[in-house]
């Protein structure tokens, strides 16, 4: 049952959902584990549409990758830490 009034928290979503889990035959449990990985699967793909709708990353990725395979690269220990 889903409930309408204040949402729970992190904590309290996971501990509710590993109950759920251990009260599941097999193969229900298979269905629960094959839906989440598609969740998760969605997650990531909508992150990295995200990334790629970025105007210029692809460019400047490639660009990057050419700078550090000749070598162009700055120590990390001396960049600004104050931006």
């Amino acid at each position: 049952m889903i409930s309408k009034s204040v949402p729970p928290s992190i904590p309290s979503l996971r501990r509710q959902a590993k109950r759920r889990i251990q009260n599941l035959s097999p193969t229900r449990l298979q269905v629960a584990d094959d839906f989440l990985a598609y969740l998760e699967e969605r997650e990531s793909n909508e992150a990295t549409e995200e990334l790629l709708n970025i105007p210029g990353l692809i460019k400047e990725f490639d660009r990057a990758k050419k700078d550090l395979a000749a070598g162009r690269t700055a120590d990390w220990r001396k960049a600004r830490d104050d931006v």
